[in-house]
């Protein structure tokens, strides 16, 4: 288990460059978040200086008849939805030359951040969850939309209840073809098997998805369990789910939400019924009350809610936005701590100056379709905007990364070749720039900590569709198609990827030797390009 609780990747705050607008509609825009398969999402405020979570939707799907209609359908959908569980979209452009919308501010990390930094969630929270989210479903639902993505990535906790995000949108990317842009609608491992199969997605995929959510929260593991894709796909389509270790009053409930034919699952309102009536057998009526979540936890997230306030006019480091989990306090932990692990997730001396602001920032970020987890979720890339959102001499004055925004193989010389290397323990990480292993933090590295490498926060990663992967993929592919995350499951043996670091500058090829795991040895074979041009 950590010390501490890192930002989460997808959600690094990184600065502006020279290709983004500075101003969409009324929205102030103050920092990017991150890229993802439908576009990028950027930190922006009111004119009064509410923060909001702003996602401008990319140029290959603007220029889609077919996508625009039903993205307009799909915003205007959304936009009736009012749960208490729910963020809430308020304001959208789906007619500008580029579509965008916007998303309020709720202050929470993911459900998948608690979990993966303070373990496993008693029944009665669980309990709490599973309700909160059911009725955050139906809500959903009566807009007559479907989430089609639920997942711990998706559902942030806030010190009243529950907040489901990430809902109506995807369903407008089913009208066009997506696999130039690495999108994917749902999550394996929370996909129900219509959705496999590709049948059509109803409520009822989402109180599978539900299920497995639960499953996850109660157990720390998925339903369907994990290694490849294709495999988990598999089982969740043939074979029944593992609920070992579920309490008897979930394991239920579990088991009903995840039958295989969409009209053996419960409603939400059952689910909801029934999780009420096996807490109140216990003698105590579900509520969200102060005392819903671990004492530990619910410390640690109401004082950083008590420090958030909307910024006047610049970004206030006390403020969040809705969709990108929290950074928080290190939970507390019963002996010494370990050495500090994983600083991927905090800001390198490079933007110290610029970050040491932001770095506060609370709440979450409302991210529509982008890849997952949740866990998000996930670096932008320096590709530039459509002219049409441009900014204007004077607001582009704001310092670029070094170097153009695009460029060519002929700009890099090669530092080393398949240079082999080999991280004893994730203990260990990998100094790309120096070619070498260490227990250091060195300024540019890969690491690897809870299923998945990791890289630092102002750094972009892709993984090409086959196992080969030159300078020019890399250089294309980092702009247009840049990774949420580089799990295991998905990088095995012989498997390659990249990394760029910040500015444009180096580019590491790095191609796996051995499957990963989070502990004992990894080999790897990186080639490193400098940038010289």
């Amino acid at each position: 288990m950590n010390t501490q609780l890192p930002t989460a990747q997808s959600q690094a705050l990184q600065p502006l460059t020279q290709g983004d607008p500075r101003q969409i509609g009324s929205y102030r825009l103050s920092a990017r978040l991150g890229a993802g398969g439908m576009g990028f999402v950027y930190l922006a405020h009111t004119p009064g200086g509410r923060p909001v979570a702003l996602k401008v939707i990319r140029p290959e799907l603007a220029t889609d008849p077919e996508f625009r209609h039903r993205f307009a359908q799909e915003v205007a959908s959304a936009r009736r939805i009012h749960g208490l569980y729910t963020a809430q979209v308020i304001d959208a452009g789906p007619a500008d030359p580029t579509p965008w919308l916007a998303t309020t501010f709720v202050s929470g990390p993911s459900l998948q951040h608690v979990i993966h930094h303070y373990g496993l969630l008693p029944e009665r929270t669980a309990l709490l969850l599973l309700v909160g989210i059911a009725e955050a479903l139906q809500a959903i639902h009566a807009a007559g939309v479907v989430h089609r993505d639920l997942k711990p990535a998706n559902v942030l906790i806030a010190p009243d209840g529950p907040k489901v995000i990430d809902f109506g949108i995807a369903r407008a990317a089913d009208a066009v073809a997506l696999t130039g842009t690495g999108l994917r609608i749902g999550s394996p491992g929370f996909m129900a098997p219509e959705q496999i199969l590709g049948r059509p997605a109803t409520p009822a995929t989402d109180v599978f998805a539900l299920g497995a959510l639960i499953t996850h929260t109660a157990t720390g593991r998925a339903p369907f369990g994990d290694g490849p894709e294709h495999a988990a796909l598999y089982r969740a389509v043939h074979e029944q789910p593992n609920l070992t270790g579920l309490s008897s009053t979930l394991h239920d409930l579990v088991s009903r939400c995840l039958a295989k034919d969409p009209a053996e699952r419960p409603s939400t309102e059952w689910v909801i019924e029934t999780a009420r009536n096996h807490a109140a057998a216990d003698g105590a009526p579900l509520s969200f009350t102060d005392g819903w979540l671990p004492a530990h936890i619910s410390a640690d997230i109401s004082r950083h809610t008590a420090s958030t306030h909307p910024p006047a006019t610049e970004p206030d480091p006390a403020a969040g936005l809705a969709g990108a989990p929290t950074p928080l306090p290190a939970p507390p932990q019963p002996s010494a701590p370990s050495r500090r692990r994983r600083p991927a997730r905090q800001a390198t001396t490079r933007r110290t100056a610029f970050l040491a602001a932001l770095a506060l920032l609370g709440g979450v970020l409302l991210l529509y379709a982008l890849p997952d987890n949740a866990e998000s979720t996930e670096e932008g890339p320096d590709a530039a905007l459509p002219t049409t959102l441009q900014p204007s001499a004077a607001s582009a004055t704001a310092a670029p990364p070094t170097g153009s925004p695009h460029p060519k193989p002929d700009d890099y010389t090669v530092q080393y070749t398949d240079r082999e290397l080999t991280s004893p323990d994730s203990d260990y990480e990998i100094d790309l720039s120096g070619g070498r292993v260490t227990r250091e933090t060195p300024d540019w590295y890969l690491g690897r900590e809870a299923g998945e490498f990791y890289v630092p926060n102002d750094s972009i990663t892709y993984i090409p569709p086959t196992g080969t992967l030159t300078l020019a993929d890399c250089l294309t592919g980092l702009d247009t198609q840049p990774a949420s995350s580089l799990p295991f499951t998905t990088l095995r043996t012989n498997s390659t990827f990249c990394i760029r670091a910040y500015g444009n500058r180096d580019i590491a090829v790095v191609r796996i030797l051995n499957n990963a795991s989070n502990d004992g040895p990894i080999k790897v074979a990186i080639t490193h390009y400098r940038r010289t041009a």
